[in-house]
């Protein structure tokens, strides 16, 4: 339809634009749109719903700097290994190698999200230069990414610094840049607190710098983005949302109790956390979560901190979830957004987490599980789908991809 609407007006085009340049307008417009459609038809067909992504956190880039060395330590122990992506070698206990960085990982995640379902992954976002950006790098330079699209997680701290600004607008003008609502680019601001808000000039001086930074975006040619405040308070998010002019409230996990809990406790306190969000007449983007049990961290703390909180002795924490667990919370979550269109017009969720293999919550296959959990939610997302990609409906049991 779009490549059509460039044809029609072809003629109108030669009559008000002079030579060369009428037909180069034309070019570059079919181009685009080419594009556009190119991207979209790639990805699998799916039934209309709303869009789900999941989050990424990409420490996984070998056993080296402060990060890389930090998660090797907390996943070490035997009892952790059947955590270990499908990309891992295991050597022995306290002996493990995970590195996703090749291409050849990245181009296996892809096709495994994309036969799940899975719409975008949000990455959470640091400078081109950080190791916690390679996958991002790699995901961005894949002969087959226009199968899931992607989206960024900004973090409050970042937003100081320009080259950090300049960076979000770049990708976000990249082909495969998730949108919402007729094509606002979709974008996850979180972690907000006082420290960092008074090197930002508190919330008026931030404030100001999200104003230029959409005026940036649109006179780019983009549409006004949406922003997604991520707090684990939703009236604390509204606060935020209100004061910086931002779209919409979610947060990066959320359904925690007291001490170790049934995961379906969790989904529980997470429905109910998805109506608080309702309640305070707030837009929402609900996020979904497969999981959280952060004590490899707790044992092994990790250099910038382990704010994991505890309960009669035990770490907070969900027991484990079963991949069908999983499918049904996704499930409950969809079902949410299309009975509240009002609160959620934007009709997305994000699921924690792609990747968060040393905090509990993970969607890519394990040495242990294979794609289990991806096969589960892909009966969700995709239920009218004929075939999966056998890689995914087999266990991902090999070290290499």
């Amino acid at each position: 339809m779009l490549v059509q609407s460039v044809h029609d007006q072809h003629d109108e085009v030669r009559m008000r634009l002079n030579g060369k340049i009428a037909v180069l307008f034309v070019l570059v417009a079919h181009g685009i749109c080419a594009q556009d459609l190119s991207a979209q038809q790639s990805r699998p067909a799916r039934e209309a719903r709303p869009i789900v992504g999941a989050i990424r956190w990409d420490a996984w880039f070998g056993n080296n700097g402060v990060v890389g060395t930090a998660v090797h330590r907390s996943l070490g122990p035997s009892k952790w290994h059947n955590r270990l992506p499908f990309y891992a070698k295991v050597n022995g206990d306290e002996a493990i190698e995970i590195d996703g960085t090749p291409q050849a990982v990245i181009d296996r995640e892809i096709e495994y999200a994309a036969a799940a379902g899975l719409d975008y992954w949000a990455f959470v976002t640091y400078a081109a230069d950080d190791p916690l950006s390679l996958a991002l790098k790699r995901y961005l330079s894949s002969s087959v990414r226009s199968k899931v699209g992607f989206c960024l997680i900004t973090e409050c701290g970042r937003w100081p610094h320009q080259a950090f600004v300049d960076r979000v607008v770049s990708l976000m003008q990249e082909p495969g840049y998730q949108r919402v609502l007729d094509g606002r680019p979709l974008l996850y601001l979180g972690f907000i607190n006082e420290q960092w808000l008074e090197k930002l000039g508190g919330v008026e001086g931030f404030r100001r710098v999200l104003d230029t930074f959409r005026a940036t975006v649109t006179a780019k040619g983009l549409s006004r983005p949406y922003i997604v405040i991520m707090d684990f308070s939703p009236q604390q998010g509204k606060k935020w949302a209100e004061g910086l002019g931002c779209d919409a409230i979610s947060s990066y996990v959320a359904g925690l109790g007291k001490g170790a809990i049934p995961y379906a406790r969790m989904v529980e306190n997470l429905e109910h956390f998805w109506e608080e969000c309702r309640r305070t007449g707030a837009q929402v983007v609900p996020i979904v979560v497969t999981g959280w049990d952060p004590r490899p961290r707790v044992e092994k703390p990790v250099p910038w901190g382990s704010p994991y909180g505890s309960h009669d002795g035990e770490v907070n924490r969900s027991e484990p979830a079963t991949p069908a667990a999983i499918a049904d919370h996704l499930r409950r979550g969809l079902r949410w957004l299309e009975a509240h269109r009002d609160a959620a017009p934007a009709q997305a969720a994000i699921i924690y987490a792609w990747n968060e293999f040393d905090e509990g919550g993970w969607l890519a296959p394990t040495l242990s599980e294979g794609a289990a959990r991806l096969d589960a939610i892909a009966h969700v997302l995709r239920p009218g789908a004929t075939s999966r990609p056998s890689s995914v409906s087999q266990p991902a049991a090999a070290t290499q991809p």
